[in-house]
């Protein structure tokens, strides 16, 4: 090492947990209302997530139910354009993630930016999505869940692990090898006990939106903690903030595609047909219009 690179010091840098931290909700269940609208799903790849969306609420999460959901999930996009999908993204950007970036949290991202810091998100969502939601508010890049592709298409295979719980911190670990960042010096935020590993890498960790399990860790940790929710604190998300999302992000489309494709079905089934009102009976009127 030559003397000029002595004299230069280590790199700061920033790490941002994306879901309920970044972004509100789960970033990734948006990309997949915009698949769900372009008709990249079927309504058998509904009904498929739909029994694994039963089996992890009333069962919680389990590791059969992690590998199926990446078996199904991965397998719903082989085949898939890598472009259309990135296209897809920056276009459910526009037309609603933008909207749903926290304030507090951008503030703090401008902020380290300002200082020269680099800032990274990590997500378990797919890599395509980290790095556009990363670019479109300024960041320098993006850790996620990456799907191999081969001649831009997806192949159904996963290049890797899921990005979530403990492998978050060992990526960012790795990453910090890589470009010479002082870990110690260093910054991270995230909502919820998947981020653990995260934060406990950087010598200042931050609890942003927490759920009670990482508001109970950061209070006996002694981390500060930020709020930029505007409803109730009591950190209840729901399955989208679930490592569901991490295990087959595409999944997530499920909670409200589901609830209403077969609430219509079984209407459309179970509906008896209306009969006009016996003579001198029920309203007249009524029995007029039909």
């Amino acid at each position: 090492m030559s003397p000029a690179e002595e004299n230069v010091p280590p790199k700061v840098a920033a790490f941002f947990d994306v879901d309920n931290t970044v972004i509100r909700g789960a970033s990734a269940f948006h990309i997949a209302r915009g698949l769900w609208r372009r008709d990249y799903f079927t309504f058998r790849d509904i009904i498929k997530f739909g029994y694994e969306q039963s089996s992890y609420l009333m069962f919680g999460e389990s590791q059969e139910q992690m590998d199926r959901l990446r078996e199904h999930g991965l397998g719903i996009i082989e085949g898939w354009s890598v472009a259309e999908m990135t296209s897809v993204g920056e276009e459910v950007y526009d037309e609603l993630l933008e909207t749903r970036v926290y304030p507090g949290t951008k503030d703090i991202i401008d902020e380290h930016i300002s200082k020269g810091h680099e800032v990274w998100l990590v997500t378990a969502s797919p890599i395509e999505i980290g790095r556009m939601l990363a670019r479109r508010i300024g960041a320098t890049g993006a850790l996620g869940t990456v799907a191999e592709h081969v001649n831009g298409f997806y192949t159904g295979r996963l290049d890797g692990d899921f990005l979530h719980g403990p492998r978050k911190g060992e990526r960012v670990r790795a990453l910090a090898a890589e470009r010479g960042i002082d870990l110690e010096a260093s910054h991270a935020y995230g909502d919820s006990l998947n981020d653990r590993t995260m934060l406990e890498t950087v010598g200042y960790p931050c609890a942003i939106n927490p759920d009670p399990k990482m508001r109970k860790l950061a209070r006996e940790r002694g981390w500060p903690i930020r709020e930029f929710r505007k409803r109730s604190k009591s950190g209840r998300r729901g399955v989208l903030k679930s490592s569901v999302t991490g295990a087959a992000w595409v999944t997530i489309q499920v909670a409200r595609g589901v609830k209403s494709a077969v609430r219509g079905l079984i209407r459309g089934l179970f509906r008896w047909p209306r009969r006009a009102p016996s003579p001198g009976t029920g309203n007249p009127e009524a029995a007029r219009e039909l």
